[in-house]
């Protein structure tokens, strides 16, 4: 299974990488992290036309058998040990992940109709670079979790 985050954005600090960069190391071979920058429209767009132009791109980055998990604000939230069961369920179903953060105005409409799923990090709103950090922070905690390894000590 490989995990994929799709993010728009493309001019991350490099203390964003690094910190991303550190947890996808951590991951196993058979589970490799990787993150994959969607560049974001040219400014002087309308807030629905940024959507529309992100949305498309990301469309085109999934693939049909993608299992897709849309972060959203609305979405459902999940404790640790709960992503743990997911991504040993995912892992079980043989498929690859594909996790998506949107753009400052959020995800468009088919991107949010393609998801298997959407969860939401927290109700707290964060810098969008960095929750490529958190997220990757957080998957790698759900696979020490699912193999019980004492990183995670609930």
């Amino acid at each position: 299974m490989k995990i994929k985050i799709l993010s728009v954005g493309t001019k991350a600090p490099q203390w964003i990488r690094a910190g991303f960069e550190e947890y996808a190391k951590r991951m196993p071979r058979e589970m490799p992290l990787a993150l994959v920058e969607i560049a974001p429209p040219k400014h002087g767009a309308e807030a629905d036309k940024f959507i529309q132009i992100e949305d498309a791109k990301m469309m085109s980055q999934l693939e049909s058998d993608d299992w897709v998990v849309a972060l959203d604000e609305r979405g459902k939230q999940v404790t640790s040990t709960q992503l743990a069961g997911k991504l040993d369920r995912w892992r079980m179903q043989g498929g690859n992940v594909v996790f998506v953060i949107g753009g400052s105005d959020g995800l468009g409409e088919s991107v949010l109709a393609r998801s298997n799923e959407q969860i939401a990090l927290s109700a707290l709103t964060f810098p969008h670079y960095m929750v490529r950090v958190i997220l990757a922070e957080m998957i790698y905690r759900a696979w020490t979790i699912v193999i019980g390894h004492p990183y995670h000590r609930a």
